[in-house]
């Protein structure tokens, strides 16, 4: 949580100093990917019509690291003069990035001079992922770091094959990278609670039965819908607190179903990128942000829910307040 006590004893708020996110400039229509991705027409007609996809950024010759280091340098640039950053954590999605005597995280740190550094990955909670760093390195901030430290989040992977890419009746993987600089009680926005709730009876994604998978669909939108509560709830909050819900871009039809369970207006979720970028991972909520940032559509002051779900199933929501001037 935003403001959990660590192991040594030290108390503070988690905050976002900077946040940014990277899009290749490379922009694909879906039924450009029918023949790659071995989907039909009817297949791709229902991406469009019922999962509101149209178009995303994939570039297949874009290196990984060419996708990671605009964000992260962005990111750093907010860090002050003199402070050091304790952690990078490079959070993911699938959990082969790269071949197995690469270490992204560390190759990351190198590549942006941060000598020094601790950098390890993260990927068991999937697309959740990346809240689930904030909150670790929040924690770590707090437990054993020096006063001002500061950590970076780093997300960002290739849809490297057709069978990471199609997730089959649910999305079409996008390339796109984001990066958050992190540390307790500076002037970023807040983080005021972070819940995730994990269905391990769906953890065998690929070898659900037809049964199992629509079972998981009716407890899709209730499921978000609980776990947002259940953070809205840890912040001190109500809904009618909130200004937006900043999601993930997995598709329309299962945020439909979310909105529908949550009893809200659908214009309090955020769901225009949706047919614009498709779901990017790990990145989609960060996206998401800079995007309504840029368009000076972030309230100082305001209350927001970041909410992802990964395959495994994980559900995450983090409440955050943001602050005008910082993480931007």
């Amino acid at each position: 949580m935003g403001g959990t006590t660590g192991t040594t004893g030290t108390t503070g708020t988690t905050t976002l100093e900077r946040i940014e996110s990277h899009l290749p400039e490379r922009a694909v229509k879906i039924e450009e990917l029918g023949e790659h991705l071995r989907l039909r027409r009817a297949e791709l007609g229902v991406f469009r019509k019922f999962y509101g996809l149209d178009t995303l950024r994939f570039d297949p010759d874009l290196p990984l690291f060419d996708l990671l280091r605009p964000a992260a340098r962005r990111a750093l640039s907010a860090l002050p003069d003199g402070a050091r950053v304790a952690y990078l954590v490079y959070a993911h999605t699938t959990q082969a990035v790269a071949p197995p005597d690469v270490d992204v995280a560390q190759v990351v740190r190198d590549d942006l001079g941060l000598s020094g550094t601790e950098a390890f990955g993260l990927s068991h909670q999937a697309c959740v992922s990346s809240l689930g760093g904030i909150d670790l390195v929040g924690e770590l901030l707090r437990a054993e770091a020096e006063e001002g430290a500061y950590a970076l989040m780093v997300t960002g992977e290739k849809a490297y094959s057709p069978v990471v890419q199609h997730v089959p009746n649910t999305a079409i993987m996008a390339d796109a990278s984001a990066a958050c600089l992190v540390t307790v009680d500076g002037g970023g926005d807040r983080v005021l609670s972070f819940v995730t709730r994990t269905l391990g009876e769906y953890a065998k994604w690929l070898e659900l039965t037809p049964e199992r998978n629509h079972e998981f669909g009716v407890a899709y939108g209730p499921r978000i819908a609980e776990v947002i509560h259940q953070a809205l709830a840890e912040a001190g909050l109500a809904f009618e607190d909130v200004d937006l819900v900043i999601p993930h871009n997995v598709n329309m039809l299962a945020w439909r179903q979310t909105i529908k369970a949550l009893e809200v207006a659908p214009e309090k979720v955020f769901l225009e990128n949706v047919p614009r970028y498709s779901h990017t991972f790990a990145s989609d909520v960060f996206v998401n942000y800079t995007t309504l940032r840029d368009a000076g559509r972030l309230t100082d002051g305001a209350h927001y829910v970041l909410v992802s779900v990964g395959l495994g199933a994980t559900f995450g929501a983090m409440v955050i307040t943001h602050r005008k001037g910082a993480a931007s």
